[in-house]
């Protein structure tokens, strides 16, 4: 086998028959001489008009074995019997952190407060036909989590956490495309996740785990300074140290902790809106030709960011070829999340654009909260700043709109393009509700973002509001040792992870963050013993 390294056109890096006269000749071999050319790495290089794919490439001759990934290395043992550990969420940190202790010899008892994935798709389609928000299964809570109607994007840069590939490895042996495993941005698709999602379930159940749907959390059993357990909202209890794996969106249980002197601490976060341009508008600007993507070239895709007056401004997970959904966990709020199915086929592209908000901006923002000092204060800004949203739509899951160019000029929309978001959408001058500190650099990172790309600000887009669920507004501290993750700072058997807990982003960060607490879980209770 011989690894090469190519840099060639979209049709040739599309169409086998091109791919094997190309490496043919590079390698001087008569094409009938290759067996098999694998894919090991793809990259797209769209930074001058000739659009160029990076590829890596495992080049096997006839007669050479070729070495396949088959997934047999990652086995679940039978662990009934075993001491039980108590998971709370069944979203991307929990399913990991309880396969994790499965492997190592741990029994997960995952309770979820939300129902499976698949009534969960059932509820969301409900949703969007009633405009009533089940706030018990909506797109933040339940099987998955808020990642499994969120694109499935896979992308992270918390690569010194923990290993990557493992994770995708992971998805691949539970039915995501291996492809995964070799895009630069991979990314699985909301309408292929819920499976994997499932059969992950099916893992741990057939290992002798246990999983609870509509289990929601209220209480830790806490004796002597140690986490014993937990108690649901039924009143059953469930014993054994607990990760702690609830999601950014569980605000009660953020309530809960501070009412019962558990350390939280404020942190920083990032709201603003979606914003939707038609998605042949992001392939021409992209891509730099007036036919946009082509034939061989996939939805395009953007990041941007800025500093406007030392706060962050900058996109967050883009969907090419997506929607605009419903995000809101309880009556009285507008909030938008983006999602893509695997073709990222829609019409549409849609992005977070957001502003950094610090818990010392408080003030600043022009929005009062009872104590600005407390540690859930820019939790109970963000519940603020959705509540306006609702109000600017009519109180209703419609969603406050207002075209790109005339946010920028300050001029009321009074209409709206066409838009991925089926619950309608109430045009209107955003900066009449919108708290200035984040209105007025949207205003100047949209200016900058244009001077990048001309073209991207475009009265085509509109703002969608709000987005203000990008990540936890709380942390809940733990012990470290050196990137290792250990139990909260003064609970023992405690162990707060993933988004939730304010140390992950995204499904990928989230799910090594939960195998990390599960390893770290796994070390207390061996030294216990010892």
């Amino acid at each position: 086998m011989q690894q090469i390294q190519l840099r060639v056109s979209p049709e040739v890096a599309a169409q086998d028959a091109l791919l094997r006269r190309k490496v043919a000749r590079i390698l001087n071999l008569p094409i009938e001489q290759i067996q098999s050319i694998q894919l090991r790495r793809h990259t797209i290089d769209a930074r001058h008009r000739n659009i160029i794919i990076n590829l890596t490439l495992d080049v096997y001759e006839q007669g050479e074995s070729v070495l396949e990934d088959d997934f047999s290395d990652l086995v679940f043992p039978e662990v009934h019997g075993a001491p039980s550990v108590v998971v709370v969420g069944a979203g991307p940190c929990g399913l990991f952190a309880a396969l994790r202790l499965i492997e190592l010899g741990l029994r997960p008892i995952l309770v979820e407060r939300g129902v499976d994935v698949m009534t969960r798709r059932r509820h969301l389609s409900e949703l969007h036909k009633s405009g009533v928000v089940n706030p018990e299964s909506n797109y933040s809570y339940g099987e998955g989590g808020a990642g499994a109607f969120s694109d499935g994007k896979l992308y992270t840069r918390s690569k010194k956490r923990g290993s990557v590939e493992r994770i995708l490895r992971l998805f691949c042996k539970y039915g995501a495309d291996p492809k995964i495993l070799v895009e630069a941005h991979p990314h699985i698709g909301t309408d292929k996740l819920p499976v994997i999602i499932k059969r992950m379930r099916e893992q741990i159940l057939a290992s002798g785990g246990e999983v609870h749907f509509s289990t929601r959390m209220d209480e830790l059993l806490v004796e002597s300074g140690r986490v014993r357990g937990i108690r649901t909202a039924t009143g059953q209890e469930f014993y054994g140290p607990v990760i702690l794996a609830t999601g950014h969106s569980a605000r009660d249980i953020y309530r809960y902790l501070h009412r019962q002197n558990i350390l939280v601490q404020p942190k920083a976060i990032a709201v603003g809106v979606r914003l939707e341009h038609p998605q042949p508008l992001i392939d021409q600007i992209r891509y730099h030709s007036p036919e946009g993507r082509g034939k061989w070239l996939p939805a395009a895709e953007y990041v941007y960011k800025a500093q406007v007056r030392e706060r962050g401004v900058y996109s967050f997970c883009m969907c090419p070829g997506g929607f605009v959904v419903p995000a809101s966990t309880e009556p009285g709020q507008t909030v938008v999340n983006g999602m893509s199915p695997a073709n990222r086929g829609s019409k549409w592209a849609n992005s977070g654009m957001v502003v950094e908000l610090r818990p010392e901006d408080i003030t600043a923002t022009g929005l009062v909260v009872d104590n600005p000092h407390s540690p859930l204060a820019l939790m109970e800004w963000c519940e603020q700043y959705e509540r306006l949203s609702y109000e600017a739509a009519n109180r209703s899951l419609r969603a406050p709109a207002q075209r790109m160019e005339d946010f920028v000029r300050g001029v009321a929309s009074v209409d709206s393009p066409s838009t991925s978001y089926n619950m309608g959408l109430t045009p209107g001058n955003m900066h009449e509700w919108m708290p200035s500190f984040i209105s007025s650099r949207l205003v100047e990172g949209f200016r900058a973002f244009e001077r990048m790309t001309a073209g991207f600000l475009s009265n085509e887009a509109q703002l969608i509001g709000v987005e203000s669920r990008t990540s936890s507004p709380v942390r809940i501290p733990r012990h470290y040792e050196g990137e290792h993750v250990y139990q909260h700072l003064e609970l023992l058997g405690l162990y707060p992870a993933g988004e939730g807990a304010g140390y992950a982003g995204g499904i990928v960060s989230a799910a090594i963050d939960g195998e990390n607490a599960a390893t770290a879980l796994a070390q207390w209770l061996a030294s216990e013993k010892a």
